[in-house]
C-alpha cells in the first residue's frame, strides 16, 4: 500500500524552525476578580455576558 510521503521527511518543517521561548504568563488575583465581578453585578447592576449599553437587559 502506498504512503502519501515518505517517512523519512515526517517532521521536516518543525524540526527547522528555530525554537522560540514563551512569555511568562501571570494571571489576575482571584479576589480582585471577585471584586471586579460583585462591582459589575450588584453596583452597576449590569446583566451577566456582554454588557454592550444598548443590548442590556433587565435583571429577572
Amino acid at each position: 500500500m502506498p504512503t502519501h510521503g515518505s517517512l523519512t521527511k515526517a517532521g521536516k518543517v518543525r524540526g527547522q524552525t528555530p525554537k522560540v521561548e514563551g512569555r511568562k504568563r501571570t494571571g489576575t488575583n482571584s479576589s480582585l476578580q471577585n471584586k471586579s465581578n460583585f462591582r459589575k453585578r450588584l453596583i452597576l447592576n449590569r446583566f451577566p455576558g456582554q454588557n454592550k449599553p444598548g443590548q442590556r437587559r433587565r435583571r429577572r
